[in-house]
C-alpha cells in the first residue's frame, strides 16, 4: 500500500459518513480529543464534534485531494442550510488510523499554506 492512501481512505470516510448523517461513524473516525477547527476558532473533544455536525447541518463533497507532511488538505464543496454552496478546504491530520485534528479554512491556498503543502501535492480529483 502507498504511503499515506490509509491516510487519505480515512479522510474520505469521515466525508461519506457526515453526508450520509451518520455521526457515530463520522465521531468514530476521530480520536476522543481531535481538533475541531474554522474561522470563528477551534476546540477539542468527539462530543464538541457531534455538536458541530448537529448545529451546522452541513454536507461537504470532497474535490480535490492533497496529501503530504502527515496532513490531507480536501478542497470541498459545501453546503449549509438555506445558503448558495461555497468552496472551502480543511486540514486534516490523521494518526493510528484515526483524525487528529480538522480545520476548516475559506480558501484552499489557505489551507494548502496552512499545511505545508503545494498543487504538487495533489492525489485525487
Amino acid at each position: 500500500m502507498e504511503v499515506g492512501v490509509g491516510e487519505v481512505e480515512t479522510v474520505l470516510a469521515w466525508h461519506e459518513a457526515l453526508n450520509a448523517g451518520d455521526t457515530d461513524r463520522m465521531v468514530a473516525l476521530c480520536s476522543e480529543e481531535v481538533e475541531v477547527g474554522g474561522p470563528r476558532g477551534s476546540g477539542r473533544g468527539r462530543e464538541l464534534l457531534r455538536e458541530w455536525f448537529a448545529r451546522a447541518g452541513l454536507s461537504l463533497s470532497a474535490e480535490r485531494v492533497f496529501h503530504g507532511r502527515g496532513c490531507v488538505v480536501v478542497e470541498q464543496r459545501a453546503v449549509w442550510p438555506g445558503t448558495e454552496p461555497a468552496t472551502v478546504a480543511s486540514v486534516f491530520s490523521v494518526g493510528g488510523g484515526r483524525i487528529a485534528s480538522v480545520v476548516r479554512h475559506d480558501a484552499l491556498a489557505e489551507a494548502l499554506a496552512a499545511a505545508g503543502l503545494g498543487e504538487g501535492d495533489l492525489v485525487s480529483r
